[in-house]
């Protein structure tokens, strides 16, 4: 039986001299990704490491904020992404991809709840209980995808996430990596 686990860290969790991959709609996961070192001890037989990596700059002057910019990107870790070689197979690889597109998926909420936020004396504290909320809500999602889709196994659960999430990402498709 495959267990899946993910792990779901952000960039802070990461040494900088960390490589990542940045999501993108023309390039799909490969096991070549997955540069980590198995947990032989582990019941997984696959672990993907991503997260959202988030920065901002505020330009006011003494007493009023005029204008914001943020950076949001959704990132895969291949060194700290792993693969038992000879337990895997492309279905495992495609629920692996999943857990990257949910990714890419609260990378896009994140924007979408950016850009509605205007410049304000708090705007440091909007932006940063807004990066907190996503990621308990992409943590959230990604533990209820691997709990509906059985880390897999259940290939109606699994199709089920992947329809879910395409129309999702088509849905604020102007929001994307």
């Amino acid at each position: 039986m495959y267990k899946l686990l993910l792990i779901c860290l952000g960039f802070f969790l990461f040494d900088g001299d960390a490589t990542e991959l940045s999501w993108s709609e023309a390039y799909k996961l490969t096991w070549e990704d997955f540069q980590g070192t198995p947990d032989q001890n582990s019941e997984a037989v696959a672990v993907t490491a991503s997260g959202i990596t988030f920065s901002y700059s505020i330009k006011k002057t003494k007493t009023k904020v005029l204008s914001f910019k943020t950076k949001i990107k959704a990132h895969f870790y291949p060194e700290y992404s792993w693969c038992k070689k000879g337990e895997v197979d492309d279905h495992i690889l495609s629920h692996e991809q999943l857990h990257f597109d949910i990714t890419e998926l609260h990378s896009r909420l994140f924007k979408e709840k950016v850009e509605a936020l205007r410049p304000s004396h708090n705007v440091a504290e909007m932006l940063q209980g807004h990066h907190k909320t996503i990621n308990e809500n992409l943590e959230n999602m990604q533990n209820k995808y691997d709990s509906e889709s059985n880390y897999s196994i259940d290939k109606e659960g699994q199709a089920k996430w992947q329809s879910f999430v395409e129309k999702e990402l088509k849905r604020l498709s102007k929001y994307k990596s």
